[in-house]
This record gives structure tokens, C-alpha cells and sequence, in this order.
């Protein structure tokens, strides 16, 4: 199976199913020298492990506890491969085999059916958003390189099942539920939330990454562009349905006065490039908002197929989240954070 390894000097390769004996994966590519620990990598698993999120959390449970395999040494990266393992504690497959021939509505059953020939119907197996948890340590990695150029990434959620955050206030997002950008909004999000789970329904939101101390010039034109690299990133979360840098959708409704970014002696008069002109870092901050669909396990009755076409009628069993946020911020961080370390590498390696 291809598409498990992301990124070209800084990358990550990862393995393990939802309901499989763990998960896991290996860095290849990170300099020697960096300091980093099991702690270092477990703050950012603490994030966005099952449990947590309020009302919209799963009731699986699991511990996330990293174990690291390999490419450290008192401390230190060795500048060999880093391996991780997470292992799965409270999987319960019996969920799923009611419908283990049922392609489940807003999944990838059928997809994996008809790639493969055959699927871990077992949480969703591979495509699952357990599979997530690597990620979050491979970034976790990655943001060693990032602090060490001075390069910080953050994130929030800006707006949850239609109503949009009042703030940005992004430095007391993750002591928030569900790591708003905005205290004030975080009641109406609960209500919203609350209604939607009575209904047996779910909902998404959207997620704001900005990323402050980008030196000017980072980033490849062409085919290579920051931009397009962080979509490809983000996009590549299970997900995710749309991304947009700066203005985004909006610059398509300004005319070119008013989408440009006045450039003054002193900096930028206005951001609506989001830090991005020509593929490349303009040294302003990068400013990406990411749409995140509804949970598609939903416990309303829905229209379906079988694996012999026939037409069913399906209700899905299990545990799920009502909502991927707050769980996925961690993860559009960590995705972040893996694109830009294998730019700044790509950057060394040009003498730049």
C-alpha cells in the first residue's frame, strides 16, 4: 500500500490500524543534535487523545502513551531514524461486525473495497482517525526542528457547526474546550452541540493555523510552492474538505486594490496573501484555515449498499466524537509543522 510516507528530506513514515495492536511510525531525516524526549512528544498526544473534547468526545478511551524505539540517544536526535510506537489499549471490534459487508455512508469502505479487494471494517482500519496519532508524534518531532529556527505554529478552532468565533485570541486556545479561538463563543458552541447529539447527529468547523517567525523566501516556486504544499499537508487529513491561505474564497470578491498587500518601509500594511507571494514566505505570518466535515458515523438511520449491492438500511453502532474538533487542531498542527521542517531542510540544503 503507497501513500504512507509524507514529506522528501524530513519524513514520516507511519503504520497501525484504529483497532490493531498499535500504531506508530518512523522519522527519517531529522538532524543530529536536537533535544528530545518521550515527554516532548507525549504533550502534544495528551492533545488530542480520545476522551477529551466535552460534549463532541468519544467515550473510547486510551492512555496515547508514546514509547520511543530508536534516533535518540541521552536526549539528543542521533541523525538516525526516529521510531515511535503507540499502542492500542481499549479497542472493542465487536462494534463494527454487524456491518462488516455494509459500506458506511460519508467513510471510505467503499474506496478501500475497490481499491483492495478487501478492508479492516474495524473502525475504519487504516483510514480511521485513530491513524492520526502518528502524525501528531512525527509534528511533535518536527516542531523541535521549527522552535530551533524560531519558527512557532499555532492553532484554533474558528468556528464550530456554523457559528463563527468572536476572537482570535490564539495564545488561550488550548486551555479552551474545544481549543476555541474565543472564550465568549465557547457557551454558544456547547448549545450547538448539545442540540446536534440529541438529534443522534454531528456537525465540523472550521480550524485557523498561523505560524509566526517564517524567514522571507522559504518555500519553492513552481511546483513546489508553500502554499500549495501546505494544502497538500492538511488536505491529506482524513477530514478535511477545503483549505485556504489568507483572503482565500474572499479574494475572489475584491478587486486587485483591495486584495494587494501594501508594502511600506517598516513591513506590510495588510496580510491578505497569508504570508505567501509567489509560492515562497513573504516573512509575514502564515495564515491557513482548514474546513473540517461532520463526523460521518452518525446514529440516525441511513440509505446504503452492501458489499453485493444490495440496497440496506444502516445504523451505525461504536463510539465516535460528534465532532472532529477540537481533535483534529493537534493534528493541522502537526501536519503544519512536518511541511515546514522539510522546507527549512530543503533550504539548507541549497545554501539558502
Amino acid at each position: 500500500m503507497s501513500g504512507n510516507t509524507f514529506g522528501t528530506l524530513f519524513r514520516l513514515t507511519t503504520f497501525g490500524e484504529s483497532h490493531g495492536v498499535g500504531l506508530g511510525g518512523v522519522v527519517d531525516g531529522c538532524p543530529p543534535g536536537l533535544a528530545l524526549s518521550e515527554a516532548d512528544i507525549q504533550r502534544e498526544l495528551d492533545l488530542r487523545k480520545p476522551g477529551q473534547g466535552g460534549l463532541a468526545a468519544t467515550a473510547r478511551k486510551e492512555s496515547d502513551t508514546v514509547r520511543l524505539l530508536s534516533g535518540v540517544f541521552e536526549g539528543r536526535t542521533t541523525g538516525t531514524p526516529i521510531g515511535f510506537v503507540i499502542m492500542n489499549e481499549d479497542q472493542r471490534s465487536r462494534d463494527y461486525s454487524a456491518i462488516k459487508d455494509v459500506y458506511r455512508p460519508g467513510h471510505a469502505d467503499l474506496g478501500y473495497d475497490a481499491k483492495f479487494g478487501l478492508r479492516d471494517y474495524r473502525g475504519g482500519g487504516r483510514s480511521s482517525g485513530r491513524e492520526t496519532v502518528s502524525r501528531v508524534a512525527g509534528g511533535a518531532i518536527a516542531q523541535q526542528l521549527l522552535e530551533a529556527e524560531g519558527i512557532g505554529v499555532r492553532a484554533a478552532t474558528v468556528e464550530l457547526g456554523g457559528i463563527e468565533a468572536r476572537g482570535r485570541d490564539f495564545a488561550g486556545a488550548l486551555a479552551r474546550p474545544y481549543f476555541s479561538a474565543d472564550a465568549d463563543t465557547v457557551p454558544l458552541w456547547e448549545e450547538r452541540v448539545r442540540a446536534v447529539k440529541s438529534a443522534g447527529d454531528t456537525l465540523g468547523g472550521i480550524v485557523e493555523v498561523r505560524v509566526s517567525g517564517v524567514p522571507a523566501g522559504l518555500g519553492e516556486p513552481v511546483f513546489d510552492k508553500l502554499d500549495a504544499r501546505l494544502a497538500y499537508a492538511l488536505m491529506g487529513v482524513g477530514a478535511v474538505k477545503g483549505v485556504e491561505v489568507g483572503a482565500g474564497f474572499g479574494a475572489a470578491r475584491l478587486l486587485g486594490s483591495g486584495n494587494n498587500d501594501p508594502m511600506l518601509a517598516d513591513g506590510f500594511a495588510s496580510n491578505n496573501a497569508g504570508g505567501i507571494l509567489g509560492g515562497m514566505a513573504s516573512g509575514q505570518e502564515l495564515i491557513v484555515r482548514v474546513g473540517v466535515k461532520p463526523i460521518p458515523s452518525i446514529a440516525l438511520e441511513q440509505q446504503t449498499r452492501n458489499s453485493s449491492g444490495e440496497a440496506v438500511r444502516i445504523t451505525i453502532g461504536g463510539r465516535h466524537d460528534i465532532c472532529a474538533i477540537p481533535r483534529i487542531v493537534p493534528v493541522l498542527k502537526a501536519m503544519t509543522q512536518l511541511a515546514l521542517a522539510d522546507f527549512v531542510l530543503l533550504q539548507r540544503r541549497v545554501g539558502r
